[in-house]
């Protein structure tokens, strides 16, 4: 980090950002187009990009608890997540379109869904309710957002009070419902207590109902003082009778589920004006869903003893007669012999008297679906034993379109691999179309196109029906400069080494199987080297690899881990720092065979590694920077004053630079920002123009520049977004838009350190999202001679030095002069490498290889070459072997001298 802070341009006269959705309180626009523009005051020069965004694929990887169907138009349905927005099914991809990426910072919230409707009167209109816990955890109250355009763009109204989309119970709907004869009507059952509310007026505006009577009692763990197990889970779902009413009149009969297990169904009569709890129903258990099934006059209930969605040790599933009060018990496998509670449930559109349900809590050896086909009197499963351990199935499944969905297990009987699901509170058959059904689980959607094979004896297919929905949350990211362009630490599935930024990877990091992956890190000059901490339930919580984490081992670990912590890799691999959970700070040579406690250095720092000195580590914790120098054995703390004590502090090492440190983070009710040391933080600077910052990475230089770009997320001109600077912080670009923000995206971003303007950034719900610049790298060669054609006259020479080498890899400087008579107006140079290197990450050109075959072209400032001058580049390459120097160089085909 430099010591003295650099000027800070002004603001760009003719500025403009978008300012995001209005504050809380009356419904607000949350539409991008539909939100004002403004110019906003700041001591930073920002201009505008255009990025390309995707998700770097994997494909699910978390809960889905609610798909909904539109009851008139053929193939619209929708998926909600806990944590990761709304989607809606494009059947002419086969993929799920994203619809809340632009829930911004201040209400990440809104990106948990509690529920979800799709308007049968009026498929256009879609309704989502948001909020994700009803704990202080949430800074916003939830919300019901709607749509007349199927969620492009949406419309948000407030509500008085907090909803549930992460909380226990979550599985369990859906909550809100659109009146299917009168579409203006809608009702909402909200949680903690607070009733059922009603919209008159298309979702607008809300009220509570208060004739109805019981607004819950139950909550799974009431010991629990956080606001989160002892929740009230409140009202949680609503079901019509559409046969009680006609297009434009109000349905009469209407079916609201509530969270007790005495008093779980009541019923109006009269369009709502008056409930009462309906005689004779079950007692004991929870109604997780209530489907009517309208073709035979019955509602159906899914019980179970819990809310879910990991929790339900007993269930039911009950049919109510809707014309003769009769109940009926039709559970399709008697009590004493469930070991889980009933959630998924569905009935067949086309099929008068087919249903069917789910096991969603039955973990081991697997998740159970069963089908009636007529009504609920007799079952048949998904799976039987055959003999124990032994299982016959009704269907296949195939997973090769998402393999890391085995786990890389071996289980062995009657457990399978791939499993069917766990947490399987949804299943939907398609209302148009009885051979398709989806459901839902922890981790993924699977569906089936042949449904109705089970029926006729034959098996039905299962695959993976996700593609573009990506639920995962990010801990950590790293672009190393050789290998995999990506790794990822995940929470729930681990993480993965991306090779294809666009393929979903074969398989999760194993060996260890970690849960949650909370930090990794690869050694700058030796980038094969790379190791990963976590949480799992037992040790190991680290594991290493030498191969760019394509393989790994498990490593030791001090005593007294409890979870992951952080960890930090030498630049040169020959030794590691880890500040687990449970234990102090530790350090090792080699992979971790014997640790030894760091001392000068509080339990639970962060830490880091400087990307060149492989003696130094970074640490940091309330205020105070620490250094090593002794390969993590002693810390000393720096004396650095107004670094933020308090919030969340992520910091990260330039490569190849020496002591050249970037910090973020604070709170917003303390001191937060952006600082920068180039003496190894024995001195830091705060960029005055940088409001908030949150996390930092680093990426290729732009063409030109004499220093790595800059990424950020942070707060700017008092605006929320992904930043870039190519010139180390002096002006910032915003990169991200309205309609790209994510909701909470703080946990780590990374430049890529081979694509110029590549930029990785964490979510926490909705992947990992990597931007591409429109821009390019912002060189290439000069108008002029084509550099492969050089003009009569020219002659050059070429002096190519190695600089620095380590075991798989080096550096290299090449000089190219001009020896001829007549000036170069653009250049290209090639060669080829004798022992297979490949070029790595080039500065001042561009570079290109195919093979051994390599080249380097100029960029926009050095493509003029006098008579007499040179031109200079240097790279970073990787070895498999020797490093044998070229022995030829030609420019533009013409041979140079030297070399």
């Amino acid at each position: 980090m430099r010591s003295s802070a650099r000027p800070l341009a002004a603001l760009l006269a003719a500025l403009t950002l978008t300012a995001g959705l209005s504050a809380a309180g009356a419904p607000a626009s949350a539409r991008p187009a539909d939100v004002a523009h403004a110019a906003e005051a700041s001591d930073v020069s920002l201009a505008a990009d255009t990025y390309d965004w995707k998700n770097v694929r994997i494909d699910g990887g978390g809960f889905v608890p609610g798909i909904v169907f539109n009851r008139s138009e053929k193939n619209l349905a929708y998926a909600r997540t806990d944590i990761g927005g709304a989607y809606r099914w494009d059947q002419s991809g086969k993929r799920w379109t994203p619809l809340l990426d632009w829930v911004d910072w201040d209400r990440w919230g809104w990106s948990g869904v509690a529920s979800l409707a799709s308007d049968s009167a009026d498929p256009d209109n879609v309704y989502a309710a948001v909020g994700t816990y009803t704990n202080s955890w949430d800074p916003a109250n939830g919300a019901v957002l709607r749509s007349s355009d199927r969620g492009a763009s949406w419309k948000a109204s407030t509500l008085p009070f907090k909803l549930s989309g992460n909380m226990p119970g979550r599985g369990m709907g859906e909550r809100l419902a659109v009146d299917p004869n009168r579409n203006s009507v809608l009702y909402l059952g909200a949680p903690s207590g607070n009733g059922l509310w009603r919209s008159t007026d298309s979702g607008v505006t809300w009220s509570e109902v208060t004739a109805f009577p019981n607004p819950g009692n139950y909550s799974q763990d009431p010991s629990d003082t956080s606001g989160y197990g002892n929740d009230n889970q409140g009202i949680v779902w609503v079901t019509f009778d559409e046969r009680t009413g006609s297009a434009g009149s109000a349905t009469r009969d209407i079916y609201v589920g509530v969270a007790d297990k005495d008093n779980t169904v009541y019923r109006s009569t009269d369009g709502g004006a008056t409930w009462s709890r309906i005689a004779g129903q079950p007692t004991g258990y929870l109604a997780h869903k209530g489907v009517l099934d309208s073709s035979g006059g019955y509602l159906y209930l899914t019980l179970s003893d819990t809310g879910g969605p990991y929790d339900g040790g007993k269930g039911r599933i009950w049919r109510y007669a809707t014309a003769t009060g009769e109940w009926k018990d039709v559970s399709p496998v008697a009590e004493a012999d469930t070991y889980y509670g009933f959630s998924g449930l569905s009935v067949d559109r086309q099929q008068p008297g087919t249903l069917m349900a789910t096991a969603y809590s039955s973990w081991w050896p697997d998740t159970q679906i069963f089908r009636s086909t007529d009504s609920g009197a007799t079952w048949t499963q998904a799976w039987d034993y055959s003999g124990y351990p032994d299982r016959t199935s009704r269907f296949t499944q195939d997973v090769s379109s998402v393999p890391w969905l085995t786990w890389g297990a071996s289980p062995a009987p009657p457990e399978t691999t791939p499993k069917l699901g766990w947490m399987t509170e949804a299943l939907e058959i398609d209302p148009f179309d009885s051979n398709r059904m989806m459901y839902g689980t922890g981790a993924t959607i699977y569906g089936t196109e042949n449904l109705r094979n089970w029926d006729s004896g034959s098996r039905f297919r299962i695959t993976p029906m996700v593609k573009g929905l990506e639920e995962t949350a990010v801990n950590d990211l790293a672009s190393p400069p050789s290998g995999a362009p990506l790794l990822s630490a995940l929470g729930d599935v681990g993480g993965f080494r991306h090779t294809d930024l666009d393929t979903v990877p074969d398989m999760m990091f194993t060996s260890p199987n970690l849960t949650s992956t909370t930090s990794l890190d690869f050694a700058e000059a030796s980038p094969g080297t790379v190791v990963r901490v976590g949480n799992a339930d037992a040790a190991p919580h680290i594991g290493f690899s030498t191969d760019n984490g394509a393989n790994w081992f498990q490593g030791s670990e001090p005593s007294g881990v409890t979870g992951g912590g952080t960890v930090a890799a030498a630049a040169d691999a020959s030794g590691f720092v880890w500040s687990p959970e449970g234990a102090g700070v530790q350090h090792t040579t080699g992979y971790g065979s014997a640790w030894s406690a760091s001392t000068g250095i509080p339990a639970g720092a962060t830490v880091e590694s400087d990307r060149k000195n492989p003696k130094k580590f970074y640490g940091y914790a309330a205020g105070t920077f620490y250094v090593s120098t002794d390969g993590g054995a002693t810390f000393t703390a720096k004396t650095s004053s107004g670094l933020p004590a308090e919030g969340d502090v992520r910091f990260k090492a330039v490569p190849g630079t020496e002591g050249d440190v970037w910090l973020a983070g604070g709170s917003a009710t303390g001191t937060y920002g952006l600082w920068h040391s180039t003496d190894s933080g024995a001195t830091f600077t705060r960029l005055s123009g940088v409001e908030q910052a949150d996390s930092v990475g680093f990426g290729k230089a732009a063409a030109g520049a004499s220093y790595q770009t800059l990424f950020i997320t942070a707060k700017i001109g008092e605006v929320r977004g992904v930043f870039r600077s190519t010139d180390a912080g002096t002006s910032w670009t915003r990169i991200n838009d309205d309609a790209h923000q994510w909701g909470w995206t703080g946990a780590a971003i990374t430049g890529d350190p081979r694509v110029y303007g590549r930029v990785y950034v964490s979510t926490n719900g909705r992947g990992i999202m990597y931007g591409d610049s429109s821009d390019g790298d912002g060189g290439g060669t000069d108008p002029g001679t084509d550099p492969g054609n050089p003009p009569e006259g020219a002659a050059c020479s070429v002096t190519y030095k190695v600089t620095n080498q380590w075991a798989d890899g080096f550096q290299a400087d090449v000089t190219l002069a001009n020896t001829g008579s007549t000036a170069l107006d653009g250049w290209k140079l090639g060669w080829t490498f004798p022992d297979g290197q490949r070029i790595t990450q080039m500065w001042n050109a561009v570079s290109g290889q195919e093979g051994p075959k390599a080249t380097a072209a100029n960029v926009s400032w050095n493509g003029k070459v006098a008579a007499g001058a040179s031109a200079g580049f240097g790279f970073t390459g990787s070895l498999s072997g020797g490093n044998g120097r070229p022995t030829a160089f030609a420019l533009g085909g013409e041979a140079c001298t030297g070399g």
